[in-house]
């Protein structure tokens, strides 16, 4: 794609034309053919963890991702379509456990993957007993990841 220099009439190549805008907050997945009904929504405070995860996924499921609890039930009160939920444990305004209770009791119907630095035997059991369907232990593996959802999607 060219456009035109605003003081000269040589074409300029547009190096942004194929550059996609910041996903946090917003849909996701490259490549994907419903691209407005997101699966998989993200939840974690740390910008570089939801774009490990979107790298991870996003040529695989739709996405959406946000940076905070109530962010995720907005999304999840507008998205019917959403299936499996990646929670962060540790974040700063409200704590992933308490998240996941409030996801349970509002939309039971979707799977809940903790993702947490820790690895905590109390803090594992605490996610299962809340409803949590599965515990993946930063910094995970790809293939980690992406069995971990397909087992959650099955």
């Amino acid at each position: 794609m060219h456009q035109l220099n605003g003081t000269s009439s040589r074409p300029v190549k547009n190096r942004w034309a194929n550059c996609r805008p910041a996903l946090s907050g917003t849909m996701a997945g490259r490549n994907h053919p419903s691209m407005t009904n997101p699966k998989i929504l993200i939840c974690d405070d740390e910008e570089g963890i939801r774009e490990s995860l979107k790298l991870v996924l996003g040529d695989h499921y739709p996405l959406a991702a946000v940076d905070s609890g109530e962010m995720a039930l907005k999304i999840l009160s507008h998205s019917k379509d959403i299936q499996v939920m990646l929670l962060d444990i540790k974040m700063p305004k409200n704590n992933g456990l308490d998240v996941l209770q409030e996801v349970k009791k509002k939309f039971p119907r979707v799977k809940i993957i903790m993702v947490t630095g820790y690895k905590s035997v109390e803090t594992a059991a605490e996610a299962t007993r809340l409803g949590a369907s599965g515990y993946i232990v930063k910094p995970f593996k790809s293939q980690e990841v992406l069995e971990t959802v397909k087992r959650n999607l099955d």
